[in-house]
């Protein structure tokens, strides 16, 4: 089985799909990861954000292995990875590698912004998570107060508005709800509902392909 969970950043797609995959037992993509990882690894290398052939030569050559999740859940890193993605060579250098591991035997959850559109739109589900903007920047803007960086509540909503609408508008893979996708939103859930409600979804795939093979 194939589970595409898509998402705004912050909504709770990435808890949901850390609990889907403990749950089925299926591997588990934070595809988001691919380009914090992406982009932090630019910064680190001074490439021009404007190239996006030195862009795509970072994606090409990247190694996950050498960035620990502190460095990858920082503001600076959430902003420069949605800098890349917006680069269509990126995407294309990141794509394959998305694939392949979506249709490894027995399948998998993968969690990004354009899975069910552009990676797996073959997928046997589709789920879009979405909360309002406040509610996102709140959780966002606790975890890393949390962490101890120093960013306003004012400037984090400005930065998730901003990265919305640059994930929205680019035109390669831009972030958008698949046709075929069911609607989970977070703003006034708890993390257990919302998995609840997740769950529910994967159970009502898994009775139709019961149904569908019965003699």
């Amino acid at each position: 089985m194939i589970i595409a969970i898509d998402g705004t950043l912050a909504s709770g797609k990435g808890t949901i799909a850390k609990r889907l995959s403990a749950w089925l037992e299926l591997p588990h993509m934070d595809t988001g990861r691919l380009y914090r990882a992406t982009g932090v690894a630019a910064l680190q290398q001074e490439v021009d954000f404007d190239d996006p052939c030195a862009l795509a030569d970072v994606a090409q050559n990247l190694d996950l292995n050498a960035y620990d999740e502190a460095e990858l859940r920082t503001a600076e890193a959430g902003l420069a990875a949605s800098r890349v993605a917006a680069v269509p060579a990126v995407r294309a250098a990141l794509l394959d590698l998305q694939r392949r591991f979506a249709h490894q035997p027995g399948g998998a959850i993968l969690d990004g912004r354009d899975i069910g559109t552009v990676v797996c739109p073959e997928a046997d589900l589709k789920l879009w998570v979405d909360a309002d903007v406040e509610t996102r920047a709140t959780r966002r803007w606790k975890e890393l107060t949390e962490k101890g960086e120093t960013l306003s509540l004012d400037d984090m909503i400005a930065q998730l508005k901003e990265r919305d609408e640059r994930d929205k508008s680019r035109a390669d893979a831009p972030m958008i709800a698949a046709a075929d996708s069911v609607l989970i939103d977070t703003t006034h859930l708890t993390i257990d509902a919302a998995v609840d409600k997740a769950r529910a979804a994967v159970e009502a795939v898994i009775a139709q392909k019961s149904e569908r093979s019965e003699p």
